[in-house]
This record gives C-alpha cells, sequence and structure tokens, in this order.
C-alpha cells in the first residue's frame, strides 16, 4: 500500500514457487503494476509458470548478481540473501538500491546471527526446542543444521544494517522479529 503504485515494477528474488509474487499481483491488480518473481532454479521457475498465469506477473530464471533490474518502487527477498556469498552480498544491495526509484523500498527477512556468543548460544538453544516442540527429531535438527554449513551464512542485524547503509540507504528499519528471524524494510 505504501511503496506500489500506478504503473510501478515489483520484484520478488527467490520466487520459488511463485505464491508471494502472485498475492502481490492479486492484491495490486487494480493499480496496473508488473511483478516478477526472479530465481535461479529453473525448476521453480517452470513450477511458477505452470501454477500462475497473470498478465502482470512474471516469472524469470536469473542470477540476480547479473540480472539488469528495470528501475522499480518494490523489491523484496524472503530467505534468500543470506545464501549468496558473504563476499557478493554488498554487490547485490547496491544493484537493489541503485534500481529502486526515489522513496521505493526493499524488505527483505533474514535469519540473523546474535550480536555475540553469548546470545548465539541462547538463540541456538531456543531455536532448537521450537523445533522439537513442532515435533522435529534431535537428529533432523543435527542433519539439517550440517546440510546448511559452509550454505547458510547469515550476518547479524547489524552487519545487514552496515551494508543497507554502504548501499546508499538511510532509512531502515527492523519490522519484524522472532527469535533469529527478521524482517528489515529499507527506503530510498
Amino acid at each position: 500500500d505504501y511503496f506500489i503504485k500506478d504503473d510501478s515494477i515489483c520484484y520478488e528474488i527467490g520466487t520459488s514457487t511463485g505464491v508471494l509474487s502472485h498475492k502481490l499481483a492479486k492484491r495490486f491488480s487494480d493499480r496496473g503494476a508488473k511483478f516478477i518473481g526472479l530465481d535461479i532454479e529453473e525448476d521453480m521457475v517452470a513450477s511458477a509458470k505452470k501454477r500462475y498465469s497473470m498478465s502482470s506477473l512474471f516469472f524469470e530464471y536469473a542470477d540476480v548478481l547479473e540480472y539488469s533490474f528495470e528501475s522499480s518502487d518494490f523489491i523484496t527477498s524472503y530467505y534468500v540473501v543470506q545464501f549468496i556469498r558473504p563476499s557478493q552480498r554488498q554487490l547485490l544491495i547496491d544493484k537493489i538500491y541503485q534500481s529502486l526509484s526515489w522513496g521505493g523500498a526493499f524488505l527483505y527477512f533474514e535469519k540473523v546471527r546474535a550480536p555475540d556468543a553469548r546470545f548465539q548460544d541462547i538463540m541456538t538453544g531456543v531455536y532448537n526446542e521450537y523445533k522439537l516442540e513442532q515435533g522435529y527429531s534431535a537428529e533432523e535438527i543435527v542433519q539439517k543444521s550440517r546440510s546448511l554449513k559452509g550454505v547458510l551464512e547469515p550476518f547479524s542485524t547489524q552487519g545487514n544494517v552496515d551494508m543497507l547503509g554502504r548501499a546508499g540507504f538511510v532509512d531502515i528499519m527492523s519490522v519484524a522479529k522472532f527469535g533469529p528471524f527478521e524482517g528489515i524494510l529499507a527506503i530510498k
């Protein structure tokens, strides 16, 4: 409601099966906005194209680090940036900032590291307890943790804010927080 205007171009980075892009396209169908879901997995893009068909909704197979974004008003990403190598994340955030029009927004959700080792231990323990309460076995939790080693490399909240600031964002706010997961809104 705040960023998507008539004829806006909006992106979802890491669209997967297209659920969020589709919901946004439906929600703002009266505005003539264009929604583009990007994903690096061809199977996901094929699935999204098969599931959803709207004149304002597009899905593209793309490596976001090499993608040429059009000038846009809104970009979102759910749990994707954390999987991009730390040495390349700043390049992506810079591209996002440069592609946004003035007043445009980047809303993204990430797993975040705690500010120090003690808090990280607490957060890991609390989150593992939560997963056990949800019915996951200890073995499943350990296997998942092992599978993400060297692949999922989250930054701390401050690390994410600093990265956004280096790109040029000044207006930055945490909009959601649940344990080690956080949503950050950055407005150009």
